[in-house]
Formats: structure tokens, C-alpha cells, sequence
């Protein structure tokens, strides 16, 4: 952030802004009007340099002062020895009495200044930052008004960091921010931001939610509204709040016209030390508008607390700041206990009184944030209140556990702690008010010998009665009820009443609104020491929806039974259609030259019967046909197309057309099915003789040709899904097969994975195919055992091995 300690450019003279006056040397000092002009502008320069020099003058001569007391000397020896060690050290007389003001003091302006000095390599920078420093503190404590302090800031500490204008901000009690001051921005711009509203969001708002402050690079790019926003809005932001002894009395907001970039540590430090002074100010001056009317102040008397805790229904404690000798918050002591007030340790109120929080109740600093809470209400302000927030307490090193509601504010300099610890007992009730509302549960209790019966409110409601009516007596129950209950509640009225043990049933209870309830009764017999009953204790439960909702499960259970049945059946014999057209295992294939071996492995789980199929077969012209499709979907819909199809090759073949061709006739064949059936499939013609194979492909993956150590899949030959459009064509591919070669035709089931691509899957089926049994069965049993499929789909492999 090099732009912060560079000074701004030199501003141009106030005679400049000065209205011309017509005339011939109107606008000269020759005239009267820029004589004038010219007077006032040299008055202003020799009151600024006076206020300098006075500034000045005052850090020296309280340097002097702390050599009077240091050596013990008078007025003109300490003068003299301060000029000698000034020429000594090979500075300016301001810039070692502030030095010396520094060593002496040991404050937050001092503390600034050793930090800067360690971080910066330049000495005359590090001794600069403290005479600016000095020199706004200095002026800040000899001006009347925050105003003048303002004005001090900006001209001492803050324009050598390149700020254009600063404002300080006062916090009043009800959360509103009022512009106690302010330096760099117009008039007419302070009058229109001389009070903000409680819970606006702003600049300085966002300054109080961190003891860090805001440190905004642009204020545009936060969208934020603050003082100056038209003519500083592409510059920086800083607010800071202006805290002493644990309070914050404002915010200081300074503004820059270019963006800030992020600032070294000691210049926050300086910036952090400029609102501590301005939160002295705050709290020494009395505050007034723009328009002289003074602010409300309210800050109430310990004494007036006092006398409002003790008028409150609600535990209190009434606490004032504990502070270190740094004048920093550490604790807080409890200074009255009204007599509301219990101990959650149970120790007497003339105990707690008197002590410091954290003593008395150290686990407030605990997970409960208590401490905090009360922390940040002192600092800012703003009341906190907290429901059912958890406290503990310290009883001989047992921690024991409260809950309660919390209320804390700042009265003036002290804070007021209402705690309502949640009574159990009422707590308890309260729960078990609602359980029997939620439940539908009400309760009652019958007194055999005095007739007395009580009921609670939500037995009358049960009843469809008024609490003003008559409570209705157990012997009066069969009353009440339907009269197909009348047995079950006799068989309970006896157990109850007559063999004097717990009883239960269930009836339908008729109301007087006409409605009729299913109500589950529960009771108990109490007996005195002689052995007599004389009260009966129970609950009567609305177990209506739980009626219902047995007989609805009932039905659905007698349909999903059906419908499991129904569904059993269909798939009991599809699996007998698909096994019966492609048993799992069948004889090999005779062919002279040639192994041919097929391998079918249905679905894992039977409601997913699919429509896998395969064929080899001997066609009249001695060629053998070999083929494997899959039908889109499962069932019985599938399987039904999978026997259409498989036939429908067979039959097409015998015409003697290569596969191209048979393959767009099964194309027609499948698009003109009942419900635009699709499927993919490899047709193949396989020539004893000339030990050729010609082939193609609708949609399905293209055969594996193993050959030696080798194993590859064949060309991928172009050719579409069959019954996806009317009409197709399909390329043909042949090859050469040799003694020994093995051809793989299969469907996806065999390589399918949910986790990886076909290319993945493809791969590893290639790496288990490379590995070559000694007989063909061996090897398409091979392949079935290592499929890594996880599918659950139907598989179906031809082999051919040249002889």
C-alpha cells in the first residue's frame, strides 16, 4: 500500500474558487475584491501555520516537562539539555520530543511507533509516523468539538497517508450512528448524513460487526451506501471502531480517492490507535448536531438499575466493567443481586454479590458464550437475548446444567443479566400436555367411593363434550358405546371393577355430534391399605386413523398378494417360453471342420427376463448360420419379439441371401411388429469349404477373432439397429478364417458394466479371450466364469473353431 504514506499532491489556493468581479482588473490583486481574496487566503495559511507551530510547541514543552521530573532539574536546564541531545542525535527538536514522549509514556501511540520503526528499513520514516501521530493526539486534546478533531486527523496523520477525508461516527444507545465529525467531505454532504437510523446497513454499520473493522478496497464494488459515496466512489474505505475499555463509543471512517490496496501492519496500527483516540474524544465531549441541538444521552445512575432489577419478576444481576490497569475489559463484577435471583449452585445471594463473573460463574466463558455475549452488549450496545440457552455451574467441581432464557443490555456504563432458569416441573407438564394432544390421548381418574371423576381437556374433546358437562362415569360406558360392543366392554368392566386387575378393549364410541370414533380404553385399579378399590385410573386413546389404516392395509395387502401371483405366473412362463426356444445348454452342432458351441445364461433375477437369442444352424446349401441379437426391454414382450425375430432368420436364410440382405428383411420384419419393437443382432454365413465367414451387424458390438496369442474384435461395418426406421441397409464384411482360429459372437451381457465404458469392459473381455482352453466348451465356460458384468441381463455366446 505505497500510496498510504505518500502526501497528496498540493491543492490549489482557496483565492482560486474566488466569483471574478466585471470589470478591467476584476480579477487581480489590483482590485479590491482580489485584494481581499489574497488577505483572506494569507490569514488562513498564517492560522494553519500557527496551529503547526502551537502543535508543535506543545509536544515540546511537555517534553520538557517529562525531563523536569526525569532529572530532577528546573524549566531552563531541561530546555538546554533537550536542544544538546537533540544536536546529539541529529534530529529536529519536534521529532525527539516526541521520542522522548514515546519513552515515557508507554501508550498505544508509543507501542504504534516501536512497530513501525521495527518494520520500516527508513529511521526518518519511522520517526515522521510518530510526530504525525503525536501531533493529531496533541491536537485532538486541545481542540473544543470532535469536529476540531476531525479536522486534526485529517490534517496531521491522515493526509500524509494519502486519505482525502474522514468522519467520525458517534454510537448511540438505541444502535443509531450520528457524524459527531468530519473532515474532507462538503457541508451540504455532512447535513445529509448527520443521523442513520438503527439497523441501516452503511460503511461504518459493517464497521461495528468486527473489533478489526472494514477494509474495503473500493467502495463501489460493495454496493454499500456511506457519506461521500458520489464523489469517493471508486476509492477505499476503512471504518474501525472506536473502542475503549471494552466499549465502542463510534466508528472512524476515513475515505481515499483510489482504490486501497491492503495495508502493511503498522499502518493499521496507526489507523487502530487514531480510533482510540477518537473514541477518548467521544467519551470526554458532549455531542451536538450539525444545528447545535445537543443528542440524547441516556445513561442511568447504578443506583436507578439497581432499582429496576429489583422491580422485575425475573432473576437480575446488575454488573459494571471490571478493567486491567491498560484499561482493557477482563471481567465484569456483579455489583446487586435482586431478590428474584437463585444460584443454580445454591449458594445465598450475599455470595454471589460482591464478585467478579468469571469467579463466580467461571463456566460462563465456557461453550455457552455467555461471556461474550456480554462482551460484545458492553461494547456496542445492542441488547442480546437468547431462548433455552444452556448454562452450567460449578457445585464441589461437578458441573451441573441449566437451562434458561437470557436477556442482556447496557444501561449507561453498566449491564443488566435477566436469566429465567426453565423450571422442570412445569416443563415436564407441558410436554406431557402435548404428547396426549399429539397422541389423541386423554386421561381420567373415577373416585368409586365419593362418585368425584376427573377428566382433562382432552378427554371432553375425545367425547364431543363441553368441559362444562358432566363427566361420564365407567359403569355409563356401554351407554356410549355401539351396541356390538356392549360384550367386549362388560368382559372389561369386570376385569376392572370385579377381579380388580388392569384391563383393556377397544369401541366404537358414539358422540353427540353424531360422529363415531374407534377409542382404545386403558385402566387400572387402585387400592387403599385394606385392601379395598376405591379409584380407577386410566387413559382413553382415539385409535380411529389406526383403524382405518389397518383395514386399508388389509385390502392392500389381499391385491398386493394377487398381484405378486399374477406377477409370478407371467414370469414363470416366460421363463418356460425363453428356456424352451433357448435352453441354457444343447448337443454341438455336427459340422465336418468345424466346433461350434453355444452358451445361454438367463437373468439373475426372474422379473427381468429379457430378450437375449442366438442360432446356429446347417442350411441346405451347406453353409452354417450363425447369429446373436438382443431385443430391447424384458418380459413377456421381449421374449415374445425374440421368437419372432429368431424365426424369422431361420426362415429368410434358407433363400441362400448373403447376411446384409437378411438382415433388412428382419429389419422390416421388426419395425411392422406390434409395439415398434427394436433389437440389435450379427448375422453370419460361415463356408465350410472355403473356410470364410461373411458378415454384418445391426447395432451389436462386431465378433472377436482369437488367433494365437491374439485377440481383436472384427471391423466395425456400418449397419442400424433393427426396427428403427422402415427400410435399411447393411454394409457386409468377410474373413478369412485359418486351423486353430477361434470366432466370439455375444451380446453386452457378457461385458456390460454400470461403472465403466464399453471400451473399459471390451478390453478386459480381450485379455480373458487371449487365454486359449484346450476345447472350445472349455473356453466359452471360461469366458461366462470371468464376466464381470453387473447388469443382471441375459448373455448369450456362439464360438466357431476351425478344425
Amino acid at each position: 500500500m505505497s500510496d498510504l504514506r505518500q502526501p497528496p499532491e498540493p491543492q490549489s489556493p482557496a483565492v482560486d474558487s474566488q466569483p471574478a468581479v466585471h470589470g478591467n482588473d476584476s480579477g487581480g490583486q489590483s482590485s479590491p475584491v482580489g485584494r481581499l481574496a489574497a488577505t483572506v487566503e494569507r490569514l488562513r495559511r498564517e492560522v494553519r501555520a500557527a496551529q503547526a507551530e502551537a502543535d508543535g510547541r506543545a509536544l515540546i514543552e511537555l517534553a520538557k516537562g517529562i525531563l523536569v521530573e526525569r532529572l530532577g532539574c528546573g524549566p531552563a536546564q531541561a530546555s538546554r539539555q533537550l536542544a544538546g541531545l537533540t544536536a546529539q542525535a541529529g534530529v529536529t527538536p519536534l521529532e525527539f520530543a516526541v521520542e522522548v514522549i514515546n519513552q515515557a509514556s508507554r501508550d498505544r501511540v508509543s507501542e504504534v511507533t516501536n512497530q513501525f520503526l521495527a518494520a520500516t528499513a527508513d529511521p526518518l520514516e519511522g520517526h515522521s509516523s510518530a510526530v504525525r501521530l503525536r501531533t493529531a493526539e496533541s491536537g485532538a486534546l486541545a481542540a473544543q468539538d470532535t469536529q476540531a478533531v476531525a479536522d486534526s486527523l485529517l490534517e496531521h496523520a491522515l493526509t500524509p497517508l494519502g486519505a482525502e477525508a474522514v468522519a467520525i461516527w458517534a454510537l448511540g444507545p438505541d444502535g443509531s450512528l450520528a457524524l459527531a465529525g468530519s473532515a474532507g467531505f462538503s457541508t451540504a454532504e455532512a447535513g445529509r448524513w448527520r443521523h442513520v437510523p438503527p439497523g441501516v446497513t452503511t460503511v461504518a454499520r459493517r464497521g461495528l460487526a468486527e473489533r478489526t473493522g472494514q477494509w474495503i478496497r473500493s467502495l463501489s464494488e460493495t454496493g454499500l451506501p456511506s457519506i461521500g459515496q458520489h464523489h469517493h466512489s471508486d476509492g477505499g474505505r476503512v471504518a474501525v471502531p472506536a473502542e475503549t475499555g471494552g466499549r465502542i463509543h463510534g466508528v472512524l471512517e476515513i475515505a481515499w480517492a483510489a482504490p486501497l490496496e491492503p495495508p502493511p501492519p503498522p499502518i493499521v496500527r496507526q489507523i487502530e490507535a487514531l480510533a482510540e483516540l477518537c473514541a477518548h474524544t467521544l467519551e470526554t465531549y458532549a455531542l451536538h448536531h450539525p444545528d447545535g441541538a445537543p443528542l440524547p444521552r441516556v445513561l442511568p445512575d447504578v443506583s436507578e438499575l439497581m432499582d429496576l432489577a429489583d422491580g422485575l419478576h425475573d432473576p437480575a444481576l446488575v454488573l459494571v466493567p471490571h478493567l486491567d490497569s491498560d484499561g482493557h475489559l477482563v471481567d465484569f463484577r456483579i455489583h446487586h443481586v435482586n431478590s428474584r435471583f437463585l444460584d443454580p449452585a445454591g449458594r445465598p445471594r450475599g455470595v454471589v454479590s460482591g464478585a467478579l463473573l468469571l469467579e463466580a460463574y467461571p463456566m460462563a466463558a465456557g461453550h455457552s458464550e455467555l461471556f461474550e455475549r456480554m462482551e460484545r452488549v458492553y461494547a456496542t450496545g445492542e441488547p442480546f437475548r437468547a431462548h433455552r440457552m444452556r448454562l452450567t455451574a460449578l457445585v464441589d467441581d461437578v458441573p451441573l446444567a441449566a437451562v434458561a432464557d437470557i436477556n442482556i443490555s447496557r444501561h449507561g456504563g453498566s449491564v443488566l443479566l435477566i436469566w429465567r432458569i426453565e423450571d422442570e416441573t412445569a416443563r415436564l407438564a407441558s410436554l406431557l400436555q402435548h404428547a396426549q394432544r399429539l397422541g389423541r390421548i386423554g386421561g381420567f381418574e373415577e373416585n368409586l367411593l365419593t362418585g368425584e371423576i376427573t377428566w382433562n381437556g382432552q378427554l371432553y374433546h375425545l367425547y364431543g363434550r363441553p368441559v362444562s358437562d358432566a363427566a361420564v362415569p365407567l359403569e355409563d360406558l356401554p351407554a356410549h358405546a355401539h351396541p356390538d360392543d356392549a360384550v367386549a366392554i362388560g368382559r372389561f368392566l369386570r376385569t376392572l371393577l370385579h377381579q380388580r386387575r388392569p384391563a383393556s378393549t377397544a369401541f366404537r364410541l358414539q358422540r353427540p355430534d353424531g360422529v363415531t370414533r374407534h377409542i382404545r380404553v386403558v385402566a387400572e385399579p387402585v387400592l387403599d391399605s385394606a385392601g379395598q378399590l376405591y379409584v380407577v385410573r386410566g387413559a382413553y386413546q382415539d385409535i380411529s386413523a389406526h383403524h382405518w389404516t389397518e383395514v386399508a392395509l388389509a385390502a392392500t395387502r389381499d391385491q398386493l398378494a394377487h398381484s405378486e401371483q399374477q406377477a409370478s405366473e407371467r414370469n414363470r412362463l416366460t421363463l418356460q417360453l425363453q428356456h424352451a426356444i433357448m435352453p441354457p445348454t444343447r448337443a454341438p452342432l455336427e459340422v465336418p471342420g468345424l466346433d461350434v458351441a453355444v452358451r445361454y445364461r438367463p437373468a439373475e433375477t426372474q422379473h427381468l427376463v429379457g430378450g437375449d437369442w442366438y442360432d446356429a444352424v446347417v442350411l441346405p446349401s451347406r453353409l452354417v448360420l450363425l447369429c446373436v441379437g438382443d431385443v430391447a426391454g424384458h418380459g413377456i414382450e421381449a421374449a415374445t419379439s425374440m421368437v419372432v425375430l429368431r424365426n424369422a432368420l431361420r426362415g429368410l436364410a434358407v433363400t441362400g441371401a448373403g447376411p446384409g440382405q437378411l438382415l433388412s428383411w428382419l429389419n422390416m420384419v421388426a419395425h411392422h411388429l406390434t409395439g415398434a419393437v427394436t433389437a440389435t443382432a450379427v448375422c453370419g454365413l460361415y463356408d465350410p469349404e472355403h473356410h470364410t465367414l461373411r458378415w454384418a451387424r445391426a447395432g451389436h458390438l462386431p465378433p472377436v477373432l482369437v488367433r494365437g496369442s491374439d485377440a481383436a474384435p472384427l471391423p466395425l461395418v456400418k449397419g442400424l439397429l433393427l426396427g428403427a426406421v422402415p427400410e435399411a441397409t447393411y454394409e457386409e464384411h468377410e474373413v478369412q478364417l485359418a486351423v486353430d482360429d477361434t470366432l466370439l459372437m455375444y451380446t453386452d451381457g457378457l461385458i456390460e458394466r454400470r461403472d465403466r465404458s464399453v471400451e473399459e469392459s471390451l478390453a478386459q473381455f480381450l485379455t480373458v479371450a487371449r487365454a486359449v482352453p484346450p476345447t472350445l466348451d472349455q473356453q466359452l465356460d471360461r469366458l461366462l466364469t470371468h464376466s464381470r458384468s453387473d447388469t443382471d441381463d441375459d448373455t448369450c455366446i456362439v464360438g466357431i473353431r476351425v478344425a
